[in-house]
């Protein structure tokens, strides 16, 4: 007896469906494609609990009569394709004839249907890939399809879908990027009040304001480029607007909403150096290319494809918006301080040393030690010892705190060096500084050993432990002029989810309209100057899930790296910035200080604090040994 046996239809489609339907999300997407090569100018989506329980999709396109629509939710059934040939010119968003069978397999799936030279519409109901009911119906011209109880027959799928919030923002992601790919189509999203709405009236700049607000429009930039075979076309927006996560970055190839790694490399290039490496600016792309030199078959979901030469496609997009980046008049950097983004280039740029530009200057220094045997010999005519200096000022109040708190939570450590016992003493507890370099860096000295401490990671993670170390809540300074925030859907949800945690990090948020929230308090260490940008990047670094509708245990966890993230993000934003002159007293000030911090030797972001050189270091960069 043979071991080897076809598989039935409901099997083969319930495996489809896992490379098609992988989330709610994915039933959305595969819809409003449908509804888009319908013609449709109005599509209205509706979902309940994240799409698990419902998903409502209703276009005004040209809707199927009774024929074509008992033909389409069966397998490989497809109108857009007549042959092999076609799929080297594909110019619609589906074409394999999988999406309606393969979500009928795992859902309760009805489909009401008319064309407008037809009387009365069709109406089906499927169960699990059984057919339920066949008939007629008066509806509409177009076509409305609802899937409820997704996944309710694969308890294995539905099991490993994420919290509602989590899926909700998924459909939304995808409602966004297919209503920016069709600006001419209006687009409706209700998850039990409309969330987001576009005009549809042909113009991207209107649509980008719907979904993100007006704010956004004043950091565009246009991207143009047309050469032979290659149409370029879209916005990004100024080094100074960025987000930081990706997926609000819009690709759209020869009308499909599509990832790729060329693309977005391309744009990461053309933002080197303007940017910090976590930060991701919004842009969406148009890329028009011959329908043969890419191949969209490459996965069931059609979200990635393959371009014939993708060395090509990256040197045009880059050069493109580089060009729009760096178009006179776009961006004015004294209206944007960049002085306090620290981004370090991939290899040193080094310049030969000209002897003739060296100036005497003073040295300052301790004392020498007598119990050091190598002592400097011919350096000593140019040395001024501690008591020689003039009196200090009295440092300002951001480096008087001296309080020992509580240890943090512990986090990450990164090595500086591969031997990390020698580099993680208690030699840093008495480092005598000797000055500054860049106006960024401390040089100090402990012992017979070279330090370098970056000011600003130093004081980020002397304010980070002093605002971890709050039993209760952290203390707040009221705003002068209180800030008003418009939110997409995707801030205004995790705002309101977690409005008491914030309270309790020393921000006083209310809701004051529409997608929109005032901010009266922020903590006490925290600069009013730039309380509009710290707020921007605490909500861009929420984390997707909602603490109101999932257990205590994860609950608890969301809240913690909320507060973790709110806190780092606030002490990176108070704390001194490169480029600020600090005098020795003020800089032992806060050498002391970080020795007395339970994790000196990296910010709250897990960067270095300090770089250590010892004796022995030294002796083998100089060659002495």
């Amino acid at each position: 007896m043979s071991n080897v046996r076809l598989l039935d239809a409901g099997t083969i489609n319930k495996i489809a469906a896992g490379e098609v339907v992988e989330r709610p999300a994915s039933c959305v997407k595969e819809l409003v494609e449908n509804s888009i090569d319908a013609g449709a100018t109005r599509i209205e989506v509706e979902i309940i609990n994240g799409g698990k329980s419902l998903i409502r999709v209703t276009d005004d396109g040209s809707g199927m009569n009774r024929e074509d629509v008992s033909l389409a939710i069966r397998r490989h059934a497809t109108s857009k394709l007549s042959s092999v040939n076609d799929l080297q010119q594909i110019s619609t968003l589906g074409f394999r004839g999988e999406a309606l069978p393969t979500i009928a397999a795992v859902s309760k799936f009805t489909i009401q249907t008319r064309r407008a030279d037809n009387e009365l519409g069709t109406k089906i109901k499927i169960e699990g890939g059984k057919n339920v009911d066949l008939h007629e119906i008066g509806c509409k011209v177009g076509t409305t399809v609802i899937v409820e109880d997704l996944f309710f027959n694969t308890p294995a799928r539905l099991k490993f879908l994420k919290t509602t919030a989590t899926e909700t923002g998924k459909i939304h992601d995808t409602i966004v990027k297919l209503s920016l790919s069709r600006p001419d189509i209006s687009f409706k999203l209700i998850n039990k009040n409309a969330v987001l709405t576009t005009p549809g009236n042909g113009k991207i700049i209107d649509t980008l304001s719907s979904i993100y607000g007006v704010e956004l429009t004043d950091s565009l930039l246009a991207v143009k480029l047309a050469e032979e075979n290659f149409k370029l076309s879209g916005f990004i927006t100024k080094p100074n607007f960025l987000k930081t996560y990706r997926h609000w970055q819009t690709f759209i190839v020869n009308g499909r909403v599509v990832s790729s790694k060329i693309i977005s490399k391309a744009i990461d290039e053309s933002y080197k150096s303007l940017i910090p490496k976590t930060g991701y600016p919004l842009a969406v792309l148009k890329i028009d290319v011959p329908q043969n030199s890419i191949d969209v078959n490459v996965h069931p979901q059609k979200t990635e494809l393959k371009f014939e030469d993708d060395g090509k496609i990256f040197q045009l997009i880059y050069r493109a918006v580089r060009e729009a980046i760096s178009e006179k008049n776009a961006y004015n950097p004294q209206e944007h301080d960049l002085k306090n983004i620290a981004v370090a280039p991939d290899k040193p740029r080094y310049e030969p040393l000209n002897l003739d530009d060296i100036k005497p200057k003073k040295i300052f220094s301790p004392k020498p030690d007598p119990k050091i045997d190598d002592k400097p010999a011919s350096f000593e005519e140019f040395t001024i010892f501690d008591d020689e200096l003039p009196p200090p000022e009295e440092p300002p109040d951001f480096l008087n705190e001296t309080e020992i708190f509580e240890t943090p939570p512990e986090i990450p450590q990164p090595k500086i060096f591969d031997d990390e016992p020698k580099n993680f003493d208690k030699s840093t507890e008495n480092l005598q500084p000797l000055g500054q370099i860049n106006l960024c860096y401390i040089v100090a000295q402990g012992g017979t050993d070279l330090y370098i401490v970056d000011q600003h990671a130093a004081h980020e993670r002397i304010l980070f432990d002093k605002l971890s170390n709050y039993a209760g809540t952290i203390p707040a300074q009221q705003l002068l002029i209180h800030r008003i925030f418009k939110c997409d859907s995707r801030e205004t949800r995790l705002l309101e989810n977690n409005l008491e945690i914030f309270s309790q990090l020393g921000f006083t948020i209310e809701p004051s309209g529409e997608n929109e929230f005032r901010l009266i308090e922020i903590p006490l260490d925290a600069a009013d100057a730039d309380a509009d940008s710290m707020f921007r990047e605490i909500i861009s670094a929420l984390p997707e899930d909602s603490a109101a509708e999932i257990d205590d245990e994860r609950r608890a966890d969301i809240a913690a790296n909320i507060r973790h993230a709110v806190l780092a993000i606030t002490a990176c934003r108070a704390a001194i910035k490169a480029g600020q002159e600090l005098d020795l007293q003020q800089m032992k000030s806060l050498l002391k200080d970080l020795s007395k911090t339970s994790h000196p030797h990296t910010c709250p972001h897990g960067r270095p604090t300090i770089i250590k050189f010892s004796k022995e270091d030294l002796a083998k960069m100089f060659k002495r040994t």
